[in-house]
């Protein structure tokens, strides 16, 4: 009997639509994986930014986790906005518990509008529980300076130590995304702990309002691909192939007053459709 390659995804919700657990959705079964959901918090955004956090209590995050690892289980687990320090804890008591092995973390800190979305408490507990039990965390260069203690990343060439040093402080492979640098010719790095290489994945700086939920969707379409079984460093490569055709399919579309989301589903009917209109 056929099985889904199912991909927990243990984030916040996101009432625009673009990013958090919606964005994961999305990228998940663009990807051909069965999406799980545990929500840790309900914002209250769009695409002009954060106006509330709403965050879901601990025992209830951690009996969404319970209730699909039990029944469906999941060949990989992605996490992204965690507010607090309990349920960063309850998160990293169940992937040690379940043994889950396949944990991609995106360390959703700051939102594109500015807006803070952790206490600092969840931060310590973050560094010193969770991270470690992680396969791949995915950074960007804001997240990045506050794992190495506020060192500054200020320029391309500040990256690929700084993705080894988070590998070596924390135990684990590092997707080290460029994005807020300004060069219009952009490199991600990505160190495989696993095997001690580093991989160089270079883009052109696509010039777009619409990019709400880009970490959240590259680091969903990593899990999807290390579900399906893929290596680390080819599932590397293709969810930067994945989110760089989605920033390209969605950057000319109009919808709201902010930073737009990218097209998740650049490659079915219903993003054709809506391009022929």
């Amino acid at each position: 009997m056929p099985q889904y390659d199912t991909v927990l995804s243990i984030a916040g919700s996101d009432s625009g639509g673009g990013a958090g657990i919606q964005a994961d959705i999305k990228t998940v079964s663009a990807l051909g994986c069965y999406a799980a959901t545990a929500i840790t918090a309900v914002t209250v955004q769009n695409t002009i930014g954060v106006t509330a956090v709403h965050p879901v209590p601990a025992d209830i995050v951690e009996g969404q986790i319970k209730a699909v690892l039990d029944d469906i289980g999941a060949k990989a687990v992605k996490i992204g906005m965690l507010q607090s320090a309990d349920i960063v804890t309850v998160i990293a008591r169940c992937m040690r518990e379940y043994r889950i092995r396949n944990i991609v973390l995106d360390p959703v800190m700051v939102s594109t509008s500015g807006h803070r979305l952790i206490e600092e408490k969840a931060i310590d507990a973050l560094k010193d529980l969770l991270i470690p039990t992680t396969r791949v965390i995915t950074p960007n260069i804001p997240e990045a300076e506050i794992l190495l203690s506020g060192k500054p990343l200020s320029k391309q060439s500040d990256l690929p130590d700084a993705a080894r040093e988070l590998s070596r402080r924390y135990g684990t492979s590092v997707m080290l995304k460029a994005g807020h640098l300004t060069e219009e010719r952009l490199t991600d790095y990505f160190y495989d702990a696993e095997d001690g290489t580093m991989l160089e994945l270079p883009s052109v700086r696509i010039h777009t309002r619409n990019t709400h939920g880009t970490g959240c969707t590259m680091s969903s379409a990593l899990a999807a691909l290390i579900a399906k079984g893929m290596s680390l460093q080819d599932a590397a490569r293709g969810a930067k192939e994945y989110i760089n055709n989605a920033i390209i399919a969605g950057a000319d579309y109009d919808i709201g007053h902010g930073h737009g989301p990218v097209c998740h589903f650049f490659n079915h009917s219903l993003s054709e459709n809506q391009h022929t209109r």
